[in-house]
């Protein structure tokens, strides 16, 4: 359903997934309002996407998602742009600030496949109702015109801007065309390769992230933070700080000592000043190795194998690892005694908007979030941790801050991937799969949720079922089962969440049991995969890979599979270990069938990404804990994969298909992790269990 607004120009809303049998207002923000005419009529959900046409000719279109580099603008942009035949320069895509009320979540790899249909249905409507406009001010039949390069045209080629009817084509309540949007045959725009719509925005610094913002009197500020992770501040000295050239407030907060400045230069001068005496935060007895222990303590038992058969059994683990987005995390904000204004980027605004009101104690009604682009994420914005910090910060100090974490804070102090412990059991007989068992433990963060007390920073939580099953393949009888251990330490999800880490170990083990077997991994795959999609990606990567072709020694092909979110990859790698310290994937091809595309430019990088994290987390990338704290603190440590060890050679295959679209963002990491592992494997002839592999 879409419905028109009441405004001086065409502005209609579609809600996503409401129920149409009860239509309400829907508060308005200060950005979706120009004039006092206009109304926001929506659906029961409220979740909506809202276009306008500005009498410029542009179409504007405020979106509850956030852009974090994932491309999500520029695909709605396409969506609109496809039916309303605007040029795709004519489409902007802003992004709304919190509402009161809806759904602004943006994870788990559903933006495209829920925005999907109401934004076309919106811009068919849109369009429905410009075509109307035009052919009742030429006195024309409706059905006679057409539309192009954001007008309308009339068949003696006569034109009109869609800027120029927006003021008619408002008052129109039942337009003479259909408003049904086009089949997927008549798709111009979608599904046609198109680069970033904010790409010379970016390139430029044109495009304005939190850290770019001028909000009046808002100084920049920073943190001193504890060395362990949760210690607690004894006491400061800070009067040789608040001597310091340029420094405005000194301030207490919950994390540690907040210094605001006249720049970031001085701040961070002051802070480095000040003397601090901290308590050890409660995992100061832990390292790595107890917290390894303690994971391998807490997976379930697996029970008994079925009778005559032959195990293929593995142990895998997985360190801690952060998500280190490009952007550090920053937040401006603007705290006064009756209202509050904050600004930064959010996966999830208005949950945001509610904590940052009970934090700083005003009603949610007066606290306003505005979301900005982020660079960077992989799941670490879908908290705001920094944002609750800021708005305490800036009503402590009593004036606007610019909040920014430092690298070194963000990869102590920030959201990281739990670590996990795996323990597998492939069971076999008369040459084929008869049971797969998949047990694991992770580090939770239901500590944090329901405010356990961790006496001495760990607590283990009873076993229960897997999160995901392990149904890809054919393999009889298949379980699973789960873990956890309760550690006083900030988690968060990363990228594809418990699938990086399950499907990865569960597609060694696939590659072991096939060596087992005797047979081709590839070919292995074929006959025991149960989806004719996976087959058909899995077919695509080994061709296009040479899958089979020799190798010199040190050097190795490596495959892997994944099927999510609607959607299914397929990975080869090869790699060059012939240093097993210092490997190097030479070559990735992947394939994807993610339903319809629709910028297929867009999902080749993102699974460009995934490649990298898999290389990355398999390889080189992962956190130490050593007695409480974390030892790595920037790239020079945390070594995610560089340009120097990223694929000589990349190719992503995106198959044909005409269904709606799924999701893409998180689904190469799985398979390109697997395939990273295995190739690995062959080429050093060795059973990787812990990653990464060179930690």
């Amino acid at each position: 359903m879409v419905y028109s607004l009441a405004a001086s120009t065409l502005t209609v809303a579609a809600p996503i997934g409401c129920d149409t049998t009860s239509v309400e207002d829907v508060e308005p923000t200060a950005a979706e309002v120009r004039g006092p005419s206009r109304v926001l009529v929506t659906g029961a959900d409220e979740e909506m996407l809202v276009l306008e046409v500005t009498v410029a000719n542009k179409v504007v279109v405020r979106l509850p998602r956030v852009e974090v580099g994932q491309g999500i603008t520029t695909a709605v942009a396409m969506m609109i742009a496809e039916e309303l035949d605007a040029r795709l320069a004519d489409v902007d895509i802003p992004l709304a600030e919190a509402r009161a009320k809806g759904n602004q979540y943006t994870g788990g790899s559903s933006s495209v496949s829920s925005l999907y249909d109401p934004a076309r249905a919106l811009a068919a409507t849109a369009r429905a109702r410009l075509v109307t406009a035009a052919a009742r001010r030429w006195h024309l039949p409706a059905r006679s015109l057409r539309t192009r390069d954001t007008m309308v045209v009339a068949p003696d080629g006569r034109t009109a801007t869609f800027g120029s009817l927006t003021a008619a084509a408002a008052r129109i309540q039942r337009p003479d065309v259909s408003s049904k949007p086009k089949p997927a045959s008549q798709h111009k725009v979608i599904g046609r390769p198109t680069g970033r719509i904010d790409a010379r925005d970016i390139v430029t610094g044109k495009a304005k992230y939190a850290g770019d913002l001028e909000v009046a009197g808002a100084k920049p500020t920073v943190v001193a933070r504890p060395p362990t992770l949760g210690g607690r501040l004894v006491s400061v000295d800070d009067r040789a700080a608040r001597a310091m050239p340029g420094v405005h407030a000194v301030v207490k907060v919950a994390g540690g000592v907040a210094v605001v400045a006249e720049s970031f230069h001085h701040a961070f001068n002051a802070r480095d000043a000040l003397r601090i005496t901290w308590r050890p935060g409660p995992l100061a007895p832990l390292s790595d190795a107890a917290i390894r222990s303690r994971l391998r303590a807490a997976v379930p038992s697996a029970g008994a194998p079925p009778r005559g058969s032959a195990q293929v059994e593995g142990e895998f683990e997985f360190a801690f690892v952060s998500h280190a987005p490009m952007e550090v995390l920053t937040a401006v904000a603007d705290v006064r005694a009756d209202r509050a204004e904050i600004w930064f980027s959010s996966q999830t605004p208005m949950d945001a908007r509610e904590s940052i009101a009970s934090a700083i104690g005003l009603p949610k009604s007066k606290v306003r979030v505005h979301v900005v682009r982020g660079g960077g994420s992989f799941g670490r914005r879908l908290n705001y941790d920094a944002a609750i910090e800021a708005a305490l910060i800036s009503k402590a100090a009593r004036r606007p801050v610019k909040l920014m974490w430092s690298r070194g804070d963000d990869i102590r102090h920030g959201r990281m991937r739990a670590a996990s412990h795996h323990r597998i059991r492939a069971s076999h007989a008369h040459g084929r799969v008869v049971a797969f068992s998949h047990a694991m433990a992770s580090v939770s963060e239901s500590y944090e949720r329901q405010g356990l007390a961790v006496q001495g920073g760990v607590v283990t939580v009873a076993a229960g079922p897997l999160p995901s099953d392990s149904g890809l393949y054919d393999f009889g009888h298949i379980s699973g089962s789960s873990g956890s251990v309760e550690l006083a330490m900030p988690l968060g999800a990363w990228r594809s969440v418990d699938s990086g880490t399950m499907r990865t170990a569960e597609e060694i083990v696939v590659d072991e049991v096939a060596a087992t077997l005797g047979k081709d991994p590839v070919a292995f795959r074929r006959g025991t995969l149960r989806n004719k999609a996976v087959k058909a990606v899995l077919d695509k990567v080994a061709a296009a890979g040479h899958w089979g072709r020799p190798l010199p020694s040190g050097q190795a092909q490596g495959v892997a599979v994944h099927e999510e979110y609607g959607s299914c990859v397929a990975c080869l790698v090869e790699i060059d270990a012939t240093d097993p310290k210092n490997p190097r994937v030479t070559k990735v091809v992947m394939a994807a069938d993610v339903g319809t595309a629709v910028n297929p430019r867009g999902l080749e990088a993102q699974l460009m990404g995934t490649a990298v994290d898999g290389i990355s987390t398999v390889l080189r990338a992962g956190l130490h804990i050593d007695r409480g704290a974390v030892r790595e603190g920037s790239f020079a440590d945390f070594r995610y994969a560089r340009q120097q060890h990223s694929p000589l050679r990349f190719e992503a295959h995106i198959m044909p298909s005409r269904r709606e679209p799924g999701g893409a963002g998180e689904l190469g990491v799985p398979a390109a992790a697997g395939a990273v592992a295995n190739a690995y494997a062959r080429a050093t002839r060795t059973k990787p269990r812990r990653f990464p592999i060179n930690f």
